[in-house]
């Protein structure tokens, strides 16, 4: 109650109270002038001199306070000096106080020592009117008003008591009640005025952040009142609007404003009718201003209780960076080609005007779909780096851009594969002369800078004047005439006719079966022994994967497992080989293992070791009786993947088999930088090894390598007894494998085999070791 405001307001709000309290200096002035004159009628009239000195005490104090008053102004404090503004609260306390006890001393001594019914009125009269300007004036402050009615109230309130009888004393006990409804009513108008005081400043930051935002905003601004009347506009809306010679005035309509657009023919018409449209019925929407000059501005008008506010936003560097990123999600980044959504959306909205044309009695033409497919790009890639393939693919763009005629379409479907779409074309013999055209630009070599291949490509045509047809029937068919082609030798052009047809719907017949199949289980496996030259044991089995089909018998692996790798269905595949060969590998002696070939996709996909880890474990299998073989495909195709994967099998014990060797690239690399334990040459080493010396040479040397490895050296495909001698006299190859010893034998035989060729083993009888 009696602390400084200081200590309990905000500093800006202090001061504001401090200013208030020295606001009228006349009223003020004119008070003390009241006082006095009142004091010194009643000394007259009752010839007091007490009350004499109170007149001029009422003069002195007035004028004191009037003179600080004057240098409170002077003096301009801050709007934040607390401390300056409660140096000036303790002087405006100090002159209130004087004051208040100047109007209590003129009561007292009109009540007791003066017995004048005047003076006792005036100064009772004037004291109560002094508490009120009290409050009035100084109602900011608590501890000003407190003070200020406490002495004046505290004499006036004892002369009321000592005066005795029944009403004075009464008049004292409203005099308090009076005091303590004054402070009541000084802290109500001071809650208002802090009120108002913070309205203000918040009003005022409000305008000045609205000022700085409309200023330092990219986009321009304009608010329309209720009318569609110009209210407020910021500096960018003024400069959108010069662009069309228009000023933009606060009160001015907009429909005049707008109408500017359209002046020079920058915008159309339709586009400004919108716009205005959408202002006049109080909506909400965008509109998009295409200039003439290549800008795009994006006006967003929203609207509430019939005010509008437009936004005009500059997005032509959005604009652009949209119609970049559509070009690159239509175009292949690499040649530049339209890409397969680009190519679909065109080829089916041709297909379609096509029907639509016929239905109007136009007369059916044909169109052609050429699928183009490089070939030996893999060994490319592989041999001179994916840098050099890629200079090669654009280059192919290039040259086959160059060569067609201007109504067909080019574009990249992926990796090497390149596709052309001809709306409208002759005859079959049309689409040939075309596609030997398309040859003839393979013919020269391609200049990549550090290499100038000679490359061929094989073309895979179909022709169709079918309504229905639609582009994943023409694709399908081009990339059978395309296979046709590569089958043919590779470098040439092949016309899809009826029989491919027939040849893909086995095709497909055989993926839905397949996958059946696969998800079914209904896969089986089959062991071919791999025998052990030198004690002429089996040594372990290889887990070959079979399919009989219900209604075409038994399909060969060639054939099914292409089309599981196309499917992705192959790592499936392998699963299921590993868990049957590991289960049926825990039945056998337990010097026995079993091989299991892993496919390039199965490293590919990252779940290979999870599937060989479970499979040990589920049938219960020693890791080292467990070999893994990978081909020389595998290894170049995912050569990080495999790898690590190689080596950290190798880590747990189990079998690392080189498969197929000799059939693929970089051999010796791989035969050194990885942990195998098994090397197996390719049957193909074995065709000549009795008859032609150069052959056994080669198959003796490739054996010492493997040998001089540490490694297990294994001979596929032995299938006559001379092979057989040939490898013992002849070469360092320990383990073989073939028709000799046994075909793939079901699960069930496998024990029975090894059991009666071990037997043999131990001396009864050469057939029985080479028969079973």
């Amino acid at each position: 109650m009696l602390t400084s405001a200081r200590k309990t307001m905000p500093a800006i709000d202090y001061v504001s109270i401090v200013r208030s309290v020295y606001g009228d200096r006349r009223a003020l002035l004119f008070g003390a002038l009241a006082s006095a004159s009142a004091a010194a009628v009643s000394a007259y009239r009752a010839q007091s001199i007490a009350l004499t000195v109170v007149a001029v005490a009422f003069v002195l104090v007035g004028v004191a306070r009037y003179l600080n008053m004057v240098a409170f102004w002077k003096a301009a404090i801050e709007d934040e000096d607390d401390a300056a503004a409660e140096r000036w609260e303790n002087r405006a306390l100090l002159g209130g106080c004087m004051v208040a006890i100047t109007y209590g001393a003129w009561c007292l001594i009109s009540i007791l020592f003066v017995d004048d019914p005047f003076a006792e009125f005036a100064s009772a009269t004037l004291g109560i009117a002094a508490m009120v300007g009290c409050v009035a004036r100084n109602f900011g402050l608590d501890r000003l008003v407190t003070l200020q009615t406490l002495c004046l109230t505290i004499p006036f309130s004892i002369a009321l008591i000592l005066k005795g009888g029944f009403s004075y004393p009464f008049l004292a006990v409203l005099l308090v009640m009076l005091l303590v409804s004054f402070r009541d009513l000084a802290g109500g108008i001071r809650s208002i005025l802090l009120a108002a005081v913070h309205g203000r400043v918040e009003a005022s930051q409000l305008a000045a952040d609205l000022d700085i935002s409309l200023a330092t905003m990219n986009h321009g601004v304009l608010m329309l009142d209720a009318s569609n009347a110009v209210s407020v506009s910021n500096q960018r809306a003024v400069e959108f609007f010069d662009r069309f010679g228009a000023k933009i005035s606060t009160g001015q309509p907009f429909e005049d404003v707008v109408e500017a657009l359209g002046g020079d023919e920058t915008l159309p018409r339709t586009t400004i009718d919108r716009l205005t449209d959408l202002v006049s019925r109080n909506g909400d929407g965008k509109v998009l201003l295409a200039l003439s000059e290549g800008r795009y501005f994006e006006v967003t008008v929203s609207s509430r209780r019939r005010n509008s506010v437009l936004l005009f936003e500059d997005i032509s560097e959005r604009v652009e960076a949209e119609e970049r990123i559509n070009h690159l999600a239509r175009h292949d980044a690499l040649t530049g080609l339209p890409n397969r959504i680009y190519f679909a959306e065109y080829v089916n909205e041709a297909l379609e005007d096509r029907r639509s044309s016929v239905l109007q009695g136009v007369e059916p033409t044909s169109t052609a779909l050429f699928m183009i497919d490089i070939d030996d790009f893999k060994h490319v890639n592989d041999s001179m780096g994916h840098m050099v393939g890629d200079r090669l693919l654009r280059e192919v763009a290039s040259r086959v851009r160059k060569a067609l005629p201007p109504q067909c379409m080019l574009a990249r479907l992926a990796g090497d594969e390149f596709v052309v779409f001809v709306s409208q074309i002759g005859s079959h013999d049309a689409a040939e002369e075309l596609a030997k055209m398309l040859l003839s630009t393979f013919d020269r070599p391609f200049n990549l800078g550090s290499a100038s291949p000679l490359v061929s490509t094989s073309i895979g045509i179909v022709v169709s004047d079918r309504l229905m047809d639609d582009l994943d029937n023409l694709l399908a068919r081009a990339d059978l005439a395309l296979y046709a082609a590569k089958a043919e030798g590779k470098h040439g052009a092949k016309l899809f006719h009826a029989d491919m047809d027939i040849n893909y719907q086995h095709r497909q017949r055989l993926k839905f079966d397949l996958s059946q199949a696969v998800a079914d289980q209904d896969l089986s496996l089959a062991f071919q022994p791999l025998i052990d030259l030198s004690t002429g044991k089996v040594v372990s089995c290889e887990a070959l994967v079979r399919w009989t089909h219900p209604s075409l018998g038994v399909i060969p692996p060639s054939t099914f497992i292409p089309l599981a790798e196309e499917m992705g269905l192959i790592s499936a595949i392998t699963n299921l080989v590993l868990r049957q060969a590991t289960r049926e590998c825990s039945r056998w002696p337990a010097h026995i293992g079993v091989a299991v070939n892993i496919s390039a996709r199965d490293f590919r996909s990252g779940d290979v070791h999870q599937m060989v880890n479970r499979s040990l474990a589920e049938a219960g299998l020693a890791a080292n009786r467990l070999e893994l073989e990978v081909t020389e495909t595998a290894l170049i195709e995912h050569r990080e993947s495999a790898i690590e994967s190689l080596k950290a099998f190798a880590a747990q014990g189990i079998g690392i088999s080189l498969d197929d060797f000799g059939t693929g690239y970089s051999s010796l690399s791989y035969l050194q930088a990885l942990p195998f334990t098994k090397l197996k040459i390719d049957r193909s080493f074995l065709s000549d090894i009795v008859t032609d010396r150069r052959a056994r040479n080669l198959l003796t040397n490739v054996a010492r390598i493997g040998t001089d490895l540490n490694m297990c050296v294994l001979a596929e495909g032995v299938e006559t007894e001379e092979q057989l001698q040939v490898l013992r006299d002849h070469s360092r190859v320990q383990q073989a494998q073939g028709y000799l010893f046994s075909r793939p034998l079901p699960a069930r035989d496998v024990a029975d085999f090894i059991r009666h060729f071990e037997a043999a083993s131990r001396g009864e009888g050469e057939a029985n070791l080479l028969h079973g």
